[in-house]
């Protein structure tokens, strides 16, 4: 995918899976990482995709996804939980530099999610602005338990559901991108072991089957 084109939607998910699967099987590509890209997107930027991604260390959107300068414009928070900082760089990403896929990537083993399962079945408080970012993925955790479920996965898969419907619902630009078929937003779960990336979520791409890593 070069600079100049302007992939739709789905053409800009299937190459962010496509990277993955190459990062999974050690073949990776390592595209747009030359001094030729870099002159190539100095004056401008028009990445395929907004990444939205928990901030671990262990979760480098461009390694992950083999892609390179240019590509992705990535937002992260701890918890990939929200804020209008947040949801005005999203908004950016898709109505200003034309991204037409917004992408909320969490992950296995999060520590935000286990800090604020402790917090909700041991009373566990953090200090600082570290409780806000659990106060955050509470509403996550508590409709888990509501619904019965223990497991990680659970809880994890939810809190991407959550963000996704809370970024559609919070953000009119985006909801009006995706309603128009500009752009559509995904939710994906990334393994750590294996570096799988699991689709959870998709709205705008409801023809979307099989290809994500399971």
């Amino acid at each position: 995918m070069t600079h100049a084109q302007i992939p739709t939607p789905r053409d800009a998910f299937e190459t962010l899976l496509a990277g993955n699967q190459r990062f999974v099987t050690g073949t990776p590509q390592h595209p747009n990482q030359d001094a030729a890209r870099r002159t190539e997107v100095a004056p401008a930027q028009s990445p395929f995709a907004v990444l939205f991604g928990c901030s671990d260390s262990r979760l480098a959107a461009e390694i992950i996804f083999d892609r390179g300068l240019g590509d992705l414009f990535v937002v992260r928070t701890a918890g990939h939980v929200m804020g209008p900082e947040v949801l005005g760089s999203i908004e950016y990403g898709v109505s200003v530099l034309g991204a037409p896929l917004v992408v909320v990537l969490g992950h296995d083993a999060c520590g935000a999610v286990a800090a604020t399962r402790s917090a909700v079945e041991d009373g566990t408080t953090a200090g600082g602005y570290v409780r806000d970012v659990i106060e955050r993925v509470t509403p996550s955790v508590l409709a888990v338990r509501a619904a019965g479920g223990t497991e990680d996965q659970d809880f994890i898969a939810e809190h991407i559901r959550h963000t996704v419907d809370l970024l559609l619902d919070r953000s009119r630009v985006l909801s009006e991108a995706v309603d128009a078929g500009r752009a559509a937003v995904v939710g994906l779960s990334y393994r750590l072991a294996d570096g799988t990336a699991r689709l959870v979520t998709a709205r705008g791409l409801d023809d979307v089957a099989a290809g994500v890593a399971a």
